[in-house]
Parts: C-alpha cells; sequence; structure tokens
C-alpha cells in the first residue's frame, strides 16, 4: 500500500498540471478543517452559553427541528 501511495504521488512530477490541481485540492482540504474546528469551537462556546442561562428546554426544541 505504501509502495503504491509513493508511486502516485512521485507521478504528480510528471504532469505539472496533475501538481497544481493535487496542490490546490489539499490547500481546500485544510481549509476546510480549519472551518470544521472554527464551527465547533462556535458550537461548544454558544452550548455552554445555552446552559449557562438555564435554556436548555430551548436547546431541546431547537434540535428537534434539526434536519434528519
Amino acid at each position: 500500500m505504501a509502495k503504491a501511495l509513493i508511486g502516485y504521488r512521485s507521478s504528480d512530477l510528471l504532469d505539472p498540471r496533475q501538481a497544481a490541481d493535487n496542490a490546490r485540492l489539499r490547500a481546500r482540504v485544510r481549509e476546510l478543517e480549519a472551518l470544521v474546528l472554527r464551527l465547533c469551537a462556535e458550537n461548544d462556546r454558544l452550548t455552554a452559553e445555552v446552559a449557562e442561562h438555564g435554556l436548555r428546554e430551548e436547546l431541546q426544541d431547537l434540535q428537534e427541528m434539526q434536519p434528519v
């Protein structure tokens, strides 16, 4: 498996368009991972704020409205 991955990555050097596309995709994945971390932190902060103010019933109502 490792040989296959190494072989695939070294083939990027042969095709500059593929190498550029892979670099762009890796950058986009990093952006999306950062967004997920930011949204998780914001969600944790909001959940703590709701719990602090005793609005647990409203939180349950909101969760029931979430799409399945």
